[in-house]
C-alpha cells in the first residue's frame, strides 16, 4: 500500500513539474551585450551598439548578432542539424553552410562539458531565473542563468545548452578579443515569428 502510495505522489509531482515548464515553439529573445570590465575603451564601444536577437519557430532558430563593424545571421534546421551562417562586412556578403558533422565539429570544443547546479536565483526579462556553471574539458568555466518555466522547441543553435533544462536568458561567451563577453535579455516575445526569417538566401553571398 505504501508503494503505491508513493507511486502516485511520483507521478503526481512528474505533472506538476510538466505543467509548471512549457516549451514553446514560437518566441523572440532580445539580448543586450556587455564585455567585461577589462576590456579596451573600443571594445566596451563597440558592444554597446551591438545587440543579439534570437527568433525561434518549431524545429528553426535564427540568431542575429548587429554590430557597427559586422552582422552575422545563424539560421539553424533542428530537423536535420545543418546551420548556415551569414556574414556581412560593409558591401561584402559571405555565406557557410554547415551540415550536422560539420556543426558538431564547429561546436566540439563543448564536447564533455560538465553542468553544475547552484542556489542562486535572478529575475531577468521577467522570469526568474537560476545559476549553473558550466565547466569545459580545456579549464575554462562560464556562468548562465536559466529558467526553467519555459522551454524552446530548438536549443542546439547554442550547442553548449542544448542540455539546460529551460531557456537560457543570461550567459558568459567569449568575444573576439579573447575576452568574456556577458548577454542578457532584455525582452522575451512570445508572438508568432515570421517563416520569411528562415529563409536562405540563394544569391548575393559569396560562397566560404
Amino acid at each position: 500500500m505504501k508503494r503505491i502510495i508513493v507511486l502516485i505522489v511520483l507521478v503526481f509531482i512528474t505533472k506538476c513539474l510538466q505543467a509548471q515548464q512549457r516549451i514553446i515553439a514560437e518566441c523572440t529573445i532580445s539580448y543586450s551585450i556587455a564585455p567585461s570590465d577589462t576590456a579596451s575603451a573600443e571594445t566596451k564601444q563597440i558592444l554597446k551598439s551591438s545587440t543579439k536577437t534570437v527568433y525561434i519557430k518549431g524545429n528553426s532558430s535564427r540568431s542575429d548578432l548587429q554590430s557597427p563593424s559586422f552582422n552575422q545571421s545563424i539560421i539553424y534546421d533542428k530537423a536535420t542539424g545543418e546551420a548556415t551562417v551569414l556574414r556581412e562586412f560593409g558591401n561584402n556578403k559571405f555565406i557557410t553552410k554547415l551540415d550536422n558533422d560539420k556543426w558538431k565539429e564547429e561546436n566540439k570544443r563543448y564536447d564533455g562539458l560538465t553542468i553544475e547546479s547552484t542556489d542562486i536565483h535572478k529575475r531577468i526579462a521577467g522570469y526568474d531565473c537560476k545559476r549553473s556553471v558550466i565547466h569545459l574539458k580545456d579549464g575554462s568555466t562560464y556562468y548562465l542563468f536559466f529558467t526553467s518555466s519555459i522551454t524552446p522547441s530548438v536549443k542546439e543553435f547554442e550547442y553548449q545548452f542544448k542540455n539546460i533544462s529551460g531557456l537560457v536568458l543570461e550567459y558568459e561567451a567569449v568575444g573576439a578579443s579573447g575576452e568574456k563577453v556577458t548577454y542578457t535579455a532584455t525582452k522575451v516575445n512570445l508572438s508568432p515569428v515570421p517563416n520569411t526569417f528562415f529563409i536562405i538566401p540563394t544569391s548575393g553571398y559569396r560562397v566560404l
